[in-house]
């Protein structure tokens, strides 16, 4: 005669619901650091795995951390090139600060400036 499978009570139903079992192997030198570190510390297996899981977040909280740092120097190295090759300033007649050459009307007076004075390339100024 087959025997029936054993009917759970309701609150027991509950408790595997809301507290799963975890079951891994690991080696015998993980497995006696486990127990030494549960043994000095009092804590079981799930606290253990508890810290484990927080160290992990957070390690990946650094590391998003240090990605975002690098992204943002990296950023900033870029525009101090590119404004270091690119960049066309002068400085202020009235206060001597730098000014720079952004709009049309700047980049016309440059361009008559340059003409009206000959200015030219090196080579081509010395042919003359």
């Amino acid at each position: 005669m087959a025997k029936k499978p054993k009917k759970s009570p309701p609150s027991r139903e509950k408790y595997d619901e809301a507290k799963p079992v975890v079951s891994f192997r690991v080696s015998r030198e993980l497995f006696d650091r486990l127990e030494a570190v549960k043994e000095a510390e009092g804590k079981s297996n799930a606290d253990v795995l508890s810290v484990g899981v927080g160290l992990l977040e957070v390690k990946i909280g650094k590391e998003k951390e240090i990605r975002d740092h690098a992204y943002e120097e990296g950023w900033e190295k870029g525009v101090e090139e590119a404004c270091n090759i690119f960049l066309v300033a002068y400085l202020c007649s009235v206060c001597g600060k730098e000014i720079e050459v952004t709009t049309d009307d700047e980049k016309r007076a440059i361009k008559t400036y340059m003409h009206q004075y000959r200015w030219g390339h090196a080579d081509c100024v010395n042919r003359r």
